[in-house]
């Protein structure tokens, strides 16, 4: 059994960047247990290689989320100016198409421009992830382990099972996993607080139950005919469409389904992406039909991010909960540090920052 003083759940960015909060504290006494065998979570990336992402990659295309805004997520800005990384603006130049029925054409019109801008990460959010992995010691990273319980012992430590058999021993847990997975899927000897539980298993995971679209083409054609690459459908598969083209790089179109997570499933991946090239050529012409490269990155069929409570879409950010126990034995032992407890961008990258941050510094007060 291998003892620590602190045990990370979830090398997401919640749980990487909590430890890296405890190594820039001098605080060496922790691992780290992912149940992927990456570091990430809902971090994923794609590049035009086909091949897995290097470190400082110039051309990769998130999966997951894609946008930041340091004007307002100031906590999040900070980070990425610290750790060296380049960021540039969401390409918002040009028209956009909307397409309302198959009896019309796609109709253009003036696209829309953030203000403050969307901004992007060259290398994609993955950039953000590799540089807070290279500041963490690798030996406290253990991947492949899926926490399956946890019990207090009578030493008011916290035994943590995984699903592999191997077994943890901490002081405190901070826990990096949406806080509906963490309800659902691990079982807490004694069951942690009723209410509690309510609370964190009627907590949507943010973009759970969404897919995501992605085709790389040799250039951004669309430009040339000074449209955006933004899109809205109404008929789907993609219901929301945007560039996501690396300056001086490969072009490239992502979209989110709008289709259901149970009729994605039911279509398959070679299906749903021959619609989306059938969409993307009656919006942005033939040449749209032939990507050098497509993938799809469905998140409902991730264990590790949805559940089956999380099949239905939100359509804005929830509250977060109570990151712990008002009291009782797991008040002391066990905080949330995941996205969705981010009291002011739940779900968002900035919120897994602040919630992280929070957690950190609330633990060592203790």
């Amino acid at each position: 059994m291998h003892t620590s003083r602190i045990a990370i759940i979830g090398a997401g960015l919640a749980g990487l960047y909590a430890a890296y909060l405890l190594e820039q504290r001098g605080i060496s006494d922790y691992v780290m247990l992912e149940a992927r065998e990456r570091v990430g979570g809902r971090i994923a990336t794609l590049i035009p290689s086909g091949e897995v992402p290097v470190v400082g990659s110039a051309e990769s295309f998130d999966l997951g989320p894609s946008w930041f805004w340091p004007e307002f997520q100031q906590a999040l800005g900070a980070l990425v100016e610290s750790l060296g990384l380049s960021s540039f603006a969401q390409y918002e130049t040009g028209d956009m198409l909307m397409e309302r029925s198959h009896q019309m054409p796609p109709v253009r019109m003036q696209g829309f421009v953030n203000q403050p801008p969307s901004m992007r990460l060259r290398g994609g959010m993955q950039a953000l992830i590799d540089a807070l992995h290279q500041r963490i010691r690798p030996e406290h990273i253990f991947t492949g382990q899926a926490v399956q319980s946890m019990a207090l012992t009578y030493n008011c430590r916290v035994e943590i099972l995984c699903t592999s058999g191997q077994r943890y021993n901490a002081q405190h847990v901070l826990l990096a996993v949406p806080p509906r997975l963490a309800a659902q899927a691990m079982m807490f000897s004694p069951a942690l607080p009723e209410g509690l539980t309510h609370q964190w298993a009627s907590t949507a995971t943010w973009m759970a139950p969404h897919g995501k679209y992605v085709a790389l083409y040799p250039t951004p054609f669309w430009r040339d005919e000074h449209l955006s690459g933004e899109a809205r459908s109404l008929l789907g598969p993609l219901g929301e469409i945007h560039d996501m083209s690396h300056p001086d790089g490969h072009g490239a179109l992502f979209g989110f389904f709008s289709l259901p997570a149970s009729t994605r499933a039911q279509l398959g991946d070679k299906a749903l992406r021959q619609h989306c090239r059938a969409q993307l050529a009656r919006l942005f012409g033939p040449q749209a039909a032939s990507p050098r490269m497509d993938v799809i990155k469905d998140w409902a069929q991730e264990s590790f991010t949805a559940t089956y409570a999380d099949q239905i879409p939100i359509e804005h950010h929830g509250t977060a909960p109570p990151a712990r126990a008002a009291d009782g034995p797991w008040e002391p032992r066990l905080t949330g540090i995941g996205s969705e407890w981010g009291k002011h961008y739940a779900g968002y990258l900035a919120g897994a920052i602040e919630a992280a941050e929070r957690g950190v510094a609330d633990m060592l007060a203790k």
